[in-house]
């Protein structure tokens, strides 16, 4: 695609490294942002900088926050008892838009797999396990995607767990295998946290 202007070429080249944008989408998104009114474009880069500089990690969960301990984890109105394990950020907002779980969570930050070089010490698999030896946690719900990474990341917990007294349940399996949870409608996802099943039944569905 040959672009008249380096400055544009330059801002397609870096749109088009997001993902699911190819360079015509890029192209568009740029054109469409020079149209705006300056002070628009502005905003957004400014918003953007600020995120990139500012944003952190919740010291108790892992997911992004904007202060050291989330408003979900710092909330006390939320359930401190039951924990459910999710794989990004993406899995918590897709569960908080259903509306049915009052919980905490744990961001591991992946899933276990040795395709990809992802193994246990590059999760946040430790943290877990020492928030559920302090005893408040009651129960642990496996909320990963129904595939063959999502169910070794479960065993591996569960075995990282075994002979701590703590409930373990996964989601029930009105997901679709090989689905990630990010793409499941908001009804699905919140019956399946509501008819949750114990984990170590669901290793032999």
């Amino acid at each position: 695609m040959e672009i008249s202007s380096r400055l544009l070429q330059k801002a397609v080249e870096e749109m088009s490294q997001l993902p699911g944008i190819g360079k015509r989408t890029a192209l568009r998104l740029v054109l469409h942002l020079l149209r705006q009114p300056e002070a628009q474009t502005e905003s957004l880069s400014r918003a953007l900088q600020e995120l990139r500089s500012s944003i952190r990690y919740c010291s108790e969960c892992h997911n992004i926050s904007d202060t050291e301990v989330c408003q979900i984890c710092s909330n006390p109105r939320r359930d401190h008892t039951m924990v459910c394990v999710v794989e990004d950020i993406r899995d918590v907002m897709a569960i908080e838009n259903t509306g049915h779980y009052r919980g905490l969570y744990h961001v591991l930050g992946g899933k276990i797999s040795p395709m990809e070089g992802v193994g246990p010490q590059d999760l946040t698999l430790d943290s877990l396990v020492e928030k559920v030896r302090k005893g408040e946690v009651q129960e642990l719900i496996f909320a990963l995607s129904a595939t063959m990474e999502g169910d070794t990341t479960n065993f591996y917990m569960s075995r990282q767990l075994d002979g701590i007294p703590v409930k373990l349940t996964t989601i029930a399996r009105g997901i679709p295998v090989g689905d990630d949870l990010e793409y499941t409608d908001e009804v699905t996802l919140g019956r399946s946290i509501l008819q949750r099943i114990p984990f170590e039944g669901s290793l032999n569905r």
